[in-house]
């Protein structure tokens, strides 16, 4: 767009400086009626200078639409958008956010107490377990320690038992195996038994 500045006055003093040698009156009248041929061409250059070269009518429309779109025609609405948001904001840095700070601790200082007390109640908790837990073990073990001393003393007594049953086994197995020979003997005075053995 600089460039097309310094064109234009080259073509026309190109036009119009061609008049400046000798006989130039001529020339210089040729081109200065309207309806001569090179006036026609330097018109038609003009205008395909500004519209290859001038960009600036092209800007201006652009910027004219421009300014319409985001100004009148939205008439203003981000800038009120862009307000109610300013106002909102300071609202809460003013109002909102203070009072949300003093309920929170508020809230905050009873919900730390509570939880302690809870914290307390459940620690409690624990420790009867615990205790519980404990006096279950012990109390499982005396009973498996007693058991086990039970079991020691019923096997014992069992072994004990078991010595006397043999021991009056033994004792009646002799006494019938004396009854049985004495009854041989017996038998044996007897000769009609004596001849029916075999």
């Amino acid at each position: 767009m600089s460039g097309g500045g310094t064109e234009t006055p080259v073509v026309c003093e190109a036009a119009s400086g061609g008049g400046g040698g000798g006989g130039g009156g001529k020339k210089k009248d040729s081109l200065g009626t309207a309806g001569s041929p090179a006036h026609l061409i330097i018109k038609d250059l003009g205008e395909i200078h500004s519209r290859l070269l001038d960009h600036r009518p092209v800007i201006q429309g652009e910027t004219r639409y421009f300014v319409k779109e985001f100004e009148e025609k939205r008439g203003l609405r981000e800038m009120r958008v862009l307000e109610n948001l300013k106002n909102m904001i300071h609202e809460t840095n003013e109002h909102t956010l203070p009072t949300c700070r003093e309920t929170m601790q508020d809230n905050l200082n009873q919900v730390l107490q509570r939880l302690q007390a809870a914290t307390d109640s459940v620690c409690r908790l624990q420790q009867r377990e615990r205790e519980r837990n404990k006096m279950h073990n012990d109390h499982l073990i005396a009973s498996e320690k007693q058991h086990i001393m039970q079991w020691e003393d019923f096997m014992k007594e069992q072994h004990s038992k078991q010595a006397e049953v043999d021991e009056e086994h033994r004792t009646a197995m002799e006494r019938l195996k004396e009854q049985y020979a004495e009854m041989e003997r017996g038998l044996a005075k007897y000769p009609a038994f004596g001849e029916l053995e075999p």
